[in-house]
């Protein structure tokens, strides 16, 4: 079993000088790809549960999902919360077997943000795993703006939550389909110098591959999460899939031609985070 709570990925990751990847899933597809990505390119892999994942599969059944992939994958898996809104979204993930829950307070005053995720790190904690927040806003492309992560604001949250790692705004926005962006090296750096916890970049599908390469090895941003990118890889395949055989109708089989192409998109993914030496 390498079932793993987040602080066991990062801080290796941390002192390792590379990044491990989130990965947002929306059904068994997907995760089922995502953990045979890791496998083939033998690093660590988070397993997402978002507010999109969580509308249409229950906590407890998502929680299952996870943990048997865990307990048949041969590198850690970690069985991530991510953006959890409020404390009993949190209870239940918990409940759920997740090793990871990610609380997001970001909208919300600072000093409510910081003793609402601190009371969230504070019952993972107690149970044994692990606890995410986020300060400043990750808005989303084409919606909500951003408001950026200030430093002085980040130590403070930090110091006062005692999470095991924060998510940061520093250029990157959710559901970005292009990797024309870039991320604020200076607020980055800024952030680093404030705090010596593991970083966290949301909208990590928006980022350049290069600029991705260069902060996994070379900052303290440890962890990337990656959505819209792996979810248009997916329905590229699928489209390929169902397009391939008008007269097909069975999902089984047609679900089935989205694995190959899409373990493969996620290798990609996985290779620019590993660490120098080892990104082939």
């Amino acid at each position: 079993m390498t079932l793993a709570t987040l602080a066991d990925v990062l801080q290796p990751a941390l002192k390792g000088h590379y990044a491990v990847a989130g990965l947002v899933t929306l059904g068994w597809e997907d995760m089922v790809a995502y953990v045979a990505a890791a496998e083939a390119e033998g690093c660590p892999v988070i397993l997402q549960a978002g507010p999109s994942c969580r509308a249409h599969t229950p906590l407890p059944v998502l929680g299952k999902m996870f943990r048997y992939l865990a307990e048949q994958a041969s590198v850690p898996v970690v069985a991530h919360l991510d953006h959890g809104y409020t404390m009993e979204d949190c209870r239940i993930a918990l409940d759920s077997g997740f090793t990871s829950l990610m609380f997001d307070g970001s909208r919300k005053p600072l000093a409510q943000n910081i003793a609402e995720t601190a009371a969230v790190a504070d019952m993972a904690h107690a149970a044994g795993i692990s606890c995410e927040g986020e300060i400043g806003f990750v808005g989303y492309a084409s919606g909500e703006g951003s408001l950026g992560t200030d430093p002085a604001e980040a130590a403070q949250f930090a110091r006062e939550t005692n999470v095991d790692a924060m998510a940061i705004s520093v250029g990157n926005v959710h559901l970005q389909q292009d990797k024309e962006g870039g991320l604020d090296l200076d607020r980055i750096r800024a952030i680093e110098a404030a705090t010596t916890v593991p970083l966290v970049i949301h909208g990590g599908s928006g980022v350049p591959l290069a600029q991705r390469r260069a902060l996994a090895t070379g900052s303290r941003i440890c962890k990337f999460n990656i959505g819209t990118e792996l979810r248009m890889a997916f329905g590229q395949a699928l489209r390929d899939a169902v397009n391939a055989d008008p007269d097909r109708f069975d999902r089984v089989t047609i679900m089935k031609d989205t694995h190959a192409p899409l373990v493969a998109a996620t290798r990609q993914v996985l290779r620019v985070f590993k660490p120098t030496g080892k990104s082939e």
